[in-house]
């Protein structure tokens, strides 16, 4: 039991380190009436009555709260997971709408026609600051011009099943939107727009968080193209979604590419990461320190078949003769195709750890930092050296065939569940070993 309660502390330490309202109240900062704003290179001085708040993703109340605990009288609105409509809570001054996750529904976009609608409303001498984080695709979304939200809802469900990774995701979500990719910079013009992001990719590129909305993209209707062409998904895009890729790639002035970087609208934006899975990794060592293990992180980051990462991992860990903690952070895939189970990257994770771990001293939790793995209750889950003998060899195999890794993992109570985090920088994987710490 103190072995799953440490799991537990080591993730949690790596969770708390990027608590999205505590990290922009360290990037903002009042200075009379002027918002300063810590962009890393160089610090934005806004007038306060010349500042909207803007914003989209898992984390994006908690951002607006940490605004909103620095400059009270600064109006705006963002989009979070969850809410039956417009309008039902605030910080601040700061609207909260509701939209759907993981994929868009009709609050989705009601609410982003509603945030565009209030932006548009402000003089166009004022700055914006954009509060982004993972999430954003889903809860910012409006379809390009000939694509239905029936076919955007679609297309959304098709990338999270077909196991397309994150790059190609946002690549064709781009370019069937009119906010993301830039669109949104788009939309503001002609004002300047300042961006504060919590990164949940791999590489914490700015035009991949919540599909750039407000930064520029280098990626091309070609890409989206050959991208689903490769995965043989191609055929199952939704007919309207299909038509715009083509004229896209066929260079068609109706279908115009995403903001490029170098342009006129690329200038009028300026971003910073200020929180990452980096961030949340180093927070998990210095916790995993203090309970007296050792600590290894994994420098290259998850990413890939989750079940395939899974056995790597486990069979890099070896033998401890002292209190061990490996550490690996990142964003792996399951390519569901026509299973039908419940699960999760990170379930799947843990299943796949059961046979490699079997008999032995290692214990291992994979957990997303969102608390939220798929369409489950579950943030993750644990495996150790008696998952085996709990769990049969078909068990296992049935579970990582169907997908269906958290209906095992919750008969086995060893589903990790923790409710929404209200942060969302990738998943976490916490593996200890060696003799047990006093």
């Amino acid at each position: 039991m103190r072995r799953r309660a440490d799991l537990e502390a080591i993730y949690r330490a790596g969770v708390e380190a990027v608590d999205p309202q505590r990290l922009v109240e360290s990037h903002v900062r009042r200075e009379g009436s002027r918002l300063m704003v810590d962009l890393g290179d160089a610090t934005a001085g806004v007038p306060l009555r010349a500042l909207w708040v803007a914003g989209a993703g898992k984390a994006a109340a908690a951002m607006a709260a940490g605004v909103a605990r620095v400059a009270p009288e600064v109006s705006g609105a963002v989009i979070a997971p969850g809410g039956r409509g417009c309008g039902r809570r605030y910080h601040g001054r700061i609207e909260v709408l509701g939209g759907g996750h993981p994929v868009p529904d009709r609050r989705s976009f009601d609410s982003t026609q509603r945030l565009i609608q209030r932006l548009r409303r402000r003089p166009t001498t004022d700055g914006i600051l954009f509060l982004l984080s993972g999430g954003a695709s889903a809860l910012l979304a409006r379809p390009a011009r000939g694509v239905s939200t029936t076919d955007k809802v679609h297309l959304g469900r098709l990338l999270l099943r077909c196991g397309a990774d994150i790059e190609l995701t946002n690549a064709v979500r781009k370019h069937v939107s009119s906010v993301k990719g830039g669109g949104l910079l788009r939309i503001a013009a002609p004002r300047r727009v300042w961006t504060l992001a919590l990164s949940d990719v791999i590489g914490d590129a700015l035009g991949t968080i919540g599909s750039g909305p407000t930064v520029p993209d280098p990626s091309t209707y070609d890409e989206a193209w050959r991208g689903l062409e490769a995965l043989g998904a191609l055929q199952g895009v939704p007919p309207s979604v299909r038509r715009r890729l083509a004229a896209g790639r066929d260079g068609r002035a109706s279908c115009p590419e995403t903001v490029k970087p170098g342009s006129t609208d690329a200038g009028r934006s300026r971003a910073r990461v200020i929180g990452s899975n980096r961030i949340a990794l180093r927070a998990a060592a210095r916790e995993a320190r203090r309970l007296g293990y050792r600590v290894r992180t994994r420098a290259a980051p998850l990413a890939g078949e989750a079940a395939e990462q899974s056995e790597a991992l486990v069979a890099s860990l070896g033998a401890a003769d002292a209190p061990t903690c490996v550490l690996a952070g990142g964003e792996t895939t399951v390519h569901v195709g026509a299973a039908r189970g419940r699960g999760g990257r990170s379930q799947e994770f843990a299943v796949a750890a059961m046979p490699g771990l079997a008999g032995g001293d290692w214990s291992l939790l994979a957990a997303g930092t969102d608390g939220i793995d798929g369409e489950t209750p579950a943030a993750g889950g644990f495996a150790d050296g008696s998952s085996r003998r709990r769990a049969s060899a078909r068990e296992v195999r049935r579970a990582l065939a169907e997908h269906d890794s958290h209906t095992l993992l919750d008969a086995l109570g060893d589903a990790f569940v923790t409710g929404p985090s209200a942060t969302n920088v990738m998943d976490l994987v916490v593996a200890l070993g060696g003799p047990r710490r006093k």
